[in-house]
């Protein structure tokens, strides 16, 4: 591939500043089970290359799935002709140099090398037998398991003499059951809607897993005689399932730098942030530390280099809860004058990489989960998002969980049902009490976050402690 790619770089003709290639191989195989039965087992590949040129200043993309030197060489010339249109309206002159500067390097994730220890057979036998052991009794109605794989390379070379390889391996898990009784329906599911998903190789020998599965059919047959969770102002808990949602909705995208320049506006939607904002802004209490770190080892978005090849670094966004960073680009740090980090990524080969969000932290505190329980005279602990509802601003929210139980007197005491709260962003973050230590501190990822036009969704890493919040307003809902 890199003979291929540095003899299509060194030939392509066309009267640029600069040019690039980003190849991308993919392959995943996907497995779902229902009710014991498989459903799907299939499997797919995709490999293309997007062309990036620079022309008096400004962008222009191209994307080709054939790596013939004349399929290169066409769409390099399409997005050339883009550019140059483009660049009589620019906002912003890029300049190569800073924008695009030569690197080298790669990046391998966990396991990327080794083959799969399971067969295909032995992953489908697994998912049955997950959904036979969630159907703890007749009141469970559904069950459903699947497992998804997906092997990815990269190769990125320019004309300024990059060349930066990666290779990924991600894994996709998700199991859950529905009960019901009567006209009361509720779901349980493993941390939320396919929240497990990491880099690395499938695993299914952990040593509570069944434990784990088994609770899993219970706790969904437990919420059909639950009470309902009472509206009221209160104190909140939320476990790290959760926190991944409220961290990814509330922090994430309204950090995103081409939101806040309104590139989103039409599509995604804006951000309550503004740029002056950076370096002052009191976005929570001073136990927020927000890091945006790509670098953490098996976490869902981890990775060595973005897309346009800005090497990945760890860095606050958040600093003892004042706004110091953004999830801005080299382009987008360039247009706003606010610092950012490496964030330019796409979806797929034919996808031209822009401002995303990849592990977003909130880095673990000094309390443990018992501690915190034991010092909220009254509240509710939720688990496991729901429903997410927020406005394009990302200001006013209110989010759903699976599962919760309330707080009396420092002990965890009777299940509730339809748990939901609701806030601010800045209030809801001004109210965090409290924050778990690393004994709390989970990973989760999603591989359904949306942006973009064409769509993008791209898959991002969230991690955190236990967090107690106070003085949150909740509510139940639903039958």
């Amino acid at each position: 591939m890199w003979f291929q790619l540095q003899k299509a770089i060194a030939n392509i003709n066309i009267p640029a500043d600069w040019i690039g290639i980003r190849v991308v191989k993919e392959t995943s195989a996907s497995r779902y089970v229902r009710d014991g039965l498989p459903q799907n087992n299939g499997k797919s590949s995709t490999c293309g290359a997007m062309l990036e040129v620079m022309v008096n200043g400004t962008f222009g993309y191209a994307a080709t799935n054939s790596l013939e030197l004349q399929e290169l060489q066409a769409a390099a010339e399409s997005a050339y002709k883009q550019a140059l249109a483009a660049s009589e309206w620019w906002i912003h002159p890029f300049q190569a140099a800073t924008s695009r500067p030569k690197v080298v390097g790669q990046y391998i994730s966990p396991d990327a090398d080794k083959d799969d220890e399971l067969t295909p057979g032995e992953v489908n036998n697994f998912l049955v037998r997950i959904c036979h052991t969630l159907k703890v009794c007749d009141q469970i109605v559904q069950t459903i398991a699947s497992a998804t794989t997906i092997d990815r390379e990269t190769w990125f070379v320019s004309s300024n003499g990059s060349e930066v390889y990666q290779k990924f391996r991600f894994l996709r898990s998700h199991y859950g059951a529905t009960a019901q009784d009567g006209a009361i329906v509720q779901q349980r599911t493993n941390n939320g809607w396919e929240a497990n998903c990491y880099q690395g190789r499938m695993e299914f020998q952990q040593p509570d897993l069944w434990h784990r599965v088994q609770q899993i059919g219970s706790q969904a047959v437990e919420l059909l005689t639950a009470d309902e969770c009472p509206t009221m102002r209160t104190n909140l808990v939320l476990a790290p399932d959760q926190m991944m949602l409220q961290i990814h909705e509330s922090v994430g995208h309204p950090l995103e730098i081409d939101r806040i320049l309104g590139d989103e506006r039409n599509y995604a939607g804006g951000s309550f942030v503004n740029n002056s904002d950076f370096g002052n802004l009191v976005y929570g209490s001073p136990l927020m530390d927000i890091t945006f770190d790509p670098t953490y080892e098996g976490e869902f978005a981890s990775y060595g280099f973005d897309d346009t090849g800005a090497v990945a670094t760890r860095e606050y966004l958040i600093k003892e809860g004042v706004l110091v960073r953004g999830l801005g680009s080299k382009d987008s740090q360039a247009r706003s004058g606010v610092p950012g980090v490496a964030c330019a990524r796409a979806c797929s080969w034919n996808r031209p990489a822009i401002d995303r969000m990849a592990n977003l932290n909130l880095e673990p505190g000094e309390t443990s989960f018992d501690e915190i329980i034991a010092d909220i005279e009254h509240g509710v602990y939720m688990e496991s998002n729901r429903s997410w509802s927020i406005d394009d601003q990302r200001y006013k929210f209110q989010f759903g969980c699976e599962y919760a139980k309330l707080i009396e007197h420092g002990k965890l005491t009777k299940t509730l049902r339809n748990p939901n709260y609701r806030a601010t962003t800045p209030e809801f973050w001004s109210n965090l009490i409290k924050v778990g230590n690393s004994s709390t501190w989970q990973m989760y990822g999603t591989p359904y976050c949306g942006k973009g036009e064409p769509n993008q969704a791209i898959w991002v890493g969230h991690g955190s402690p236990v967090c107690a919040y106070a003085n949150i307003e909740v509510f139940g809902g639903g039958n």
